[in-house]
């Protein structure tokens, strides 16, 4: 993305309404702090809705918007996130952005042109507290309430946290000010790093500590890191690029609890389940995240691991829709900056429409930069599937490879080989399309 689409919008103070843009009339109020969006004044387009409400200003929040006046929707729209921040990419985070390579201003997923196209009033700062579906009307902090035709939920994740209370010094990757408070931790190179968790979050951060030139050490309660994504056999090639730059992986070991100064106010160490005591000045832990879903606990929605959504992502009211981490689609969870901005444009078309009128059926692709090598992976793989190399060498962690099963290909995976593993991967969604129209 050039430069001069990464400038972030000035964000609106935590608590503050965004100035309307003029010669919109404010909407009626029948209680203090309440903003009733149904019906709006603007006519055109979908004639059932005329407002949306938009719950998280991340990556699928924004697509969502985009997608949803990109279809017509010309109605009032309201976008409402619990950051600070305009919408920004989060990958970067433990990749450039933590070495230094970027910064804030280059993470802008819209400009200000962009921003201003949506036409939208942004609630930045400002957290969802419930949902009353039966009225519609979205709960925010400070008493406030929204209340509107549709609903787009995109809340996204939020990481695991360790039991117990946490140390300064002790960090999770999520967020910019995650990333900020992290790579301040880091200014002072080099220091003993503890990665918990080896999956691709943490590799990334072990990858950017030691090219920053600090003492990494990551552990990983499995045997072998990442092997329900890749397989056993794969999964070893990406966990030698650990030793290949001098990062200690220990596997098969879980953490009993982080040891700090007397007065508990700085972490020095993790202690493993196995007895051993890693010295750490700076702990960043990554096991994994889970939906942002405690808000809508009591709004009657089905909620299991994710907002439970059918194959379009509409949830069993065709006026709530869900998107990105926060949703489970058609029985998964694609925690994916692909299936978060594909699932957008299925979401709000059906949404607009007041039923499912288009699935969500692309092909799973994630990729991965660790120590200068780009992983990518895209298919439907079982644990009984068969990887096979189609070129190049895992030894020179740059390579090609298919999984197969029953003489088909079911799954892509490439190292360092962009250029032909983006024209398998678009073979193998055509393939995959075919087999269910």
């Amino acid at each position: 993305m050039p430069a001069a689409r990464r400038r972030l919008r000035p964000p609106h103070r935590s608590g503050d309404l965004p100035a309307r843009p003029p010669g919109r009339a404010h909407p009626p109020r029948d209680r203090p702090g309440r903003h009733d969006l149904r019906p709006s004044r603007r006519g055109g387009g979908h004639r059932r809705m005329k407002s949306v409400a938009v719950i998280g200003a991340s990556l699928a929040g924004l697509y969502a918007a985009r997608s949803l006046r990109s279809q017509g929707f010309d109605g009032r729209l309201v976008i409402v996130g619990d950051e600070c921040h305009g919408p920004y990419d989060r990958p970067p985070l433990s990749k450039d952005f933590l070495t230094g390579a970027t910064d804030p201003g280059r993470l802008a997923l819209a400009d200000a042109e962009e921003i201003a196209e949506l036409d939208a009033e942004w609630l930045l700062g400002t957290r969802a507290t419930g949902l009353d579906t039966g009225g519609r009307t979205v709960l925010l902090d400070g008493g406030r309430s929204l209340t509107t035709d549709g609903v787009v939920l995109a809340t996204g994740a939020a990481p695991r946290l360790l039991p117990g209370p946490v140390p300064a010094g002790v960090h999770t990757l999520r967020t910019l000010d995650d990333a900020q408070a992290l790579r301040a931790d880091l200014a002072p190179a080099p220091v003993r790093v503890v990665v918990i968790g080896g999956g691709f979050i943490g590799a990334e951060v072990a990858s950017s500590c030691a090219a920053l030139g600090h003492d990494v050490t990551v552990v990983e309660a499995a045997p072998l890191p990442l092997v329900p994504q890749l397989g056993h056999a794969m999964a070893e090639i990406c966990a030698a690029l650990h030793a290949d730059h001098g990062v200690t992986l220990l596997t098969g070991t879980g953490v009993a609890r982080l040891r700090s100064e007397g007065d508990g106010r700085r972490v020095t160490g993790v202690e493993l389940t196995d007895g051993r005591l890693l010295p750490a000045d700076v702990v960043v832990v990554g096991i994994g995240v889970r939906p942002r879903t405690a808000w809508l606990t009591d709004s009657g929605l089905p909620l299991d691991d994710g907002v439970l959504c059918d194959a379009g992502c509409v949830t069993p009211l065709p006026a709530v829709v869900a998107v990105g981490d926060v949703a489970r689609v058609d029985g998964a969870r694609a925690e994916h900056w692909t299936s978060a901005t594909e699932q957008a444009a299925v979401a709000a078309r059906n949404l607009l429409a007041g039923s499912t009128v288009a699935t969500h059926r692309s092909l799973p692709y994630f990729w991965s930069d660790q120590y200068g090598v780009r992983i990518q992976f895209a298919g439907h793989r079982l644990p009984t599937d068969t990887p096979r190399v189609l070129e190049g060498s895992p030894d020179d962690r740059s390579f090609l490879a298919c999984y197969e099963r029953d003489g088909r290909t079911t799954a892509v995976l490439a190292l360092n080989r962009p250029r032909p593993f983006m024209r398998l991967r678009r073979e193998l969604a055509r393939t995959a399309l075919s087999a269910t129209t």
